[in-house]
């Protein structure tokens, strides 16, 4: 897995310590600043490729499912040999990870469905075992074709983005309307967007919202693109919210028993999923 990143939980680490709660605008720009060389061309290559031409192909590419077929286990075993060598803070492997903010889900209280939403919310990142680049697996999410929230981080990349040539793409709405709903809306592409793809058949409604943006910082954390949104968006991004922590700050050196776990969330994976899903 090549890329400006060491490793996909680079990217993970740097949002994690960036939107740490009680921080001010004044302190994101100053981390920004301190942010590692990878980090910040990774930025600077997602902001300058990720056009609306680029997404549309990939989800021509990708959202017809016909890559490969594979239980949930199997998705998870298959991630599992992304191997991240770069992070020397934990040996924790993929799905001891999703275990743990599965397992803190749990812990408090939460739905079902919704700690079933932990263990596989990063399963599109298999697009990395695809061959995909770095920038177009993980990365904060956002829409295109329209102009760029200066709430997204390390806006100034998209000065090389092509799409800043396209006049409508630069208005307010762009290629949408106001109060259009988010699923009018094209996202920057990713491992967000495709297990929405994956599983939007089978999981609640708001589990697909928890999948489909818990990477869209712009829009849960900062407030940009309200007015793209619909009230339907507004009620199910409370969950994304509620969710969001869970994600962040949930994973730690703590063992998790992988062996312990597996049948309770085998059960758990019964009760929403196929046998097998169309990857």
């Amino acid at each position: 897995m090549s890329g400006p990143l060491d490793g996909l939980s680079q990217w993970d680490d740097f949002v994690e310590q960036r939107y740490m709660p009680g921080k001010e605008q004044d302190q994101f720009r100053q981390y920004d600043e301190m942010t590692p060389a990878g980090v910040k061309e990774f930025y600077r290559l997602n902001h300058a490729n990720q056009t609306r031409e680029f997404v549309l192909r990939k989800k021509r590419e990708y959202t017809g499912l016909n890559r490969a077929q594979m239980s949930t286990w199997e998705a998870l075993d298959y991630l599992n040999t992304l191997v991240d060598d770069s992070d020397p803070d934990t040996d924790l492997s993929q799905i001891e990870h999703n275990l743990q903010t599965a397992e803190a889900i749990r812990r408090d209280g939460h739905p079902r469905w919704m700690q079933l939403t932990g263990l596989i919310h990063d399963l599109g990142k298999v697009l990395c075992l695809y061959g995909e680049p770095q920038w177009a697996v993980v990365g904060d999410t956002f829409p295109v074709g329209c102009a760029w929230s200066d709430k997204i981080v390390f806006h100034d990349y998209f000065a090389a983005n092509p799409d800043g040539n396209v006049p409508l793409y630069q208005t307010r709405t762009g290629v949408y309307e106001e109060g259009c709903g988010l699923d009018k809306v094209d996202m920057s592409w990713g491992h967000d967007e495709y297990l929405y793809h994956v599983v939007k058949d089978y999981m609640p409604e708001p589990a697909l919202y928890m999948i489909r943006y818990h990477s869209c910082y712009p829009i849960h954390r900062e407030g940009a693109y309200s007015y793209l949104m619909n009230d339907d968006d507004r009620e199910m991004f409370e969950w994304v919210r509620k969710f969001n922590p869970y994600d962040l700050y949930s994973k730690s050196d703590g063992k998790v028993s992988v062996a312990a776990l597996r049948p309770y969330y085998e059960d758990l994976i019964r009760e929403y999923l196929p046998e097998k899903l169309r990857f």
